[in-house]
């Protein structure tokens, strides 16, 4: 006698938003205990959002820790060490189902917590820590191969931000443009982009241009990932907060606004928080239940469509 495998909950959340049009989608599922490598990879890939994240128990040392997990997060091609919507994404799934309040959650990346708030019309937010963040210097003709994939020039960049790979958990190359046009203006080489990435090891280039001293736009091609771009990228915006308070762009204690997806027509807002004497780096946002009707090509086009 054979027994079907079970099929776990498989939800569907956006984050960044508390639009379902806004903001960037997630998979979720509260519960892959049993679940194979392949398995989750493969409801990722169909899902086809840019990640899914997986929950199962803590590791030895946090058995009987109340509400912490180990998580796992895979996009439609590769397991990914962290990804920050899709950590906003499953908090408010989770904290819908089980009350606001803390999360510790141990990713492939290392331990992140997390902070679920009720405001009184019923809207949560989630809010994560990051790992401690380092920003690194790029070579400059890693610099000049990015700016050729992406068809920019040197021209192009706003001489105030100096290229760097931020890390938060993942390492993003982050480029800043001078104008708000160019950065608007996104059609790349979609498979040189991607190799680039892979050699340098690059889970998103993260692309901003400053609106005003705490206000920024940006965008994030992910091509590694198999998604054109990213609409919300928790991560990146960890990244692009430590880089920017260790570069002196931005006071050492402050609170950032990321607008991204805006460019995609599904718009959503990172609240970036930082603290003096603390290394890490507070990403926050919103998010909601998107209809099981949805799919998930929002957050992955054809490749073609980059070119």
């Amino acid at each position: 006698m054979t027994t079907t495998p079970r099929r776990p909950e498989i939800l569907r959340y956006t984050a960044f938003s508390d639009d379902p049009e806004g903001g960037n989608p997630a998979g979720v599922v509260l519960d892959a205990t049993g679940l194979t490598d392949a398995e989750q990879l493969a409801i990722a890939a169909e899902l086809g959002y840019s990640e899914t994240a997986f929950f199962t128990a803590p590791p030895a040392e946090l058995v009987g820790r109340d509400r912490a997990y180990t998580v796992r997060f895979f996009s439609p091609r590769a397991e990914v060490s962290f990804c920050g919507h899709a950590t906003i994404a499953a908090s408010i799934a989770y904290a819908e189902r089980h009350g606001p309040g803390d999360l510790l959650l141990v990713t492939p990346a290392g331990t992140v917590p997390v902070e679920v708030s009720g405001a009184t019309d019923g809207t949560l937010r989630a809010t994560l820590t990051s790992v401690e963040p380092t920003v690194h210097v790029v070579a400059e003709d890693d610099v000049d191969e990015a700016l050729q994939a992406l068809d920019w020039t040197r021209a192009d960049l706003d001489s105030q931000f100096p290229p760097r790979i931020g890390y938060a958990g993942a390492r993003h190359l982050i480029l800043a443009a001078r104008t708000r046009a160019r950065l608007a203006d996104l059609a790349y080489d979609f498979e040189r982009l991607e190799h680039f990435m892979t050699a340098l090891d690059l889970t998103t280039v993260q692309l901003v241009w400053r609106e005003s001293t705490t206000v920024f736009h940006v965008r994030d091609p992910f091509p590694v990932g198999g998604v054109v771009e990213d609409p919300a990228t928790g991560a990146a915006a960890a990244a692009f907060g430590a880089y920017a308070r260790e570069l002196g762009l931005v006071p050492e204690e402050t609170v950032l606004r990321l607008h991204q997806g805006t460019d995609m027509g599904r718009p959503g807002e990172l609240r970036v928080e930082l603290y003096a004497g603390d290394p890490r780096v507070r990403v926050s946002g919103t998010g909601t239940r998107i209809a099981e009707t949805g799919t998930g090509s929002e957050a992955a086009p054809h490749p073609d469509d980059a070119r």
